[in-house]
């Protein structure tokens, strides 16, 4: 297992002020005797009783190296990685990439960004860090 993220926590406050129930931390994924860990697992509990709970899985990534760049590059390694095994075992399951706001910001609106994020296509979870919560669920 890796260390955490600086962000966990604050992705962990802003997922709950949102509704959702954090389940693991970290969710546990096992396939073909390869242990891997996605930062967290949660789920949101039905609004209505014929409504099924949606669960989902949340890598967060904090972008703090000199390289964005390569950052994304990690970040998108691992979602794919994380994704192809919830396809397996959880295909219920979505799998979120969370990342801070300055990084949607700076990075993921521009041309280039947009390119990752739909030819990967990423799920993301934009969050502000110094306000804990949720800005933007894409798609």
């Amino acid at each position: 297992m890796s260390a955490r993220d600086l962000y966990h926590d604050a992705v962990i406050n802003a997922l709950t002020k949102d509704g959702w129930k954090i389940t693991d931390d970290p969710l546990a994924l096992s396939y073909g005797g390869k242990d891997l860990y996605v930062d967290l697992g949660a789920e949101r509990s039905p609004i209505a009783a014929e409504r099924n709970g949606q669960k989902i899985a949340v890598e967060i990534k904090s972008f703090l190296s000199p390289s964005v760049i390569r950052d994304l590059e990690e970040a998108v390694g691992k979602y794919d990685v994380y994704r192809s095994v919830l396809l397996e075992i959880e295909p219920n399951r979505m799998l979120y990439l969370a990342v801070p706001r300055r990084v949607y910001e700076s990075l993921l609106i521009e041309p280039f960004g947009q390119l990752i994020i739909n030819r990967v296509q990423l799920r993301l979870i934009i969050f502000d860090e110094q306000q804990e919560r949720i800005v933007k669920w894409m798609p």
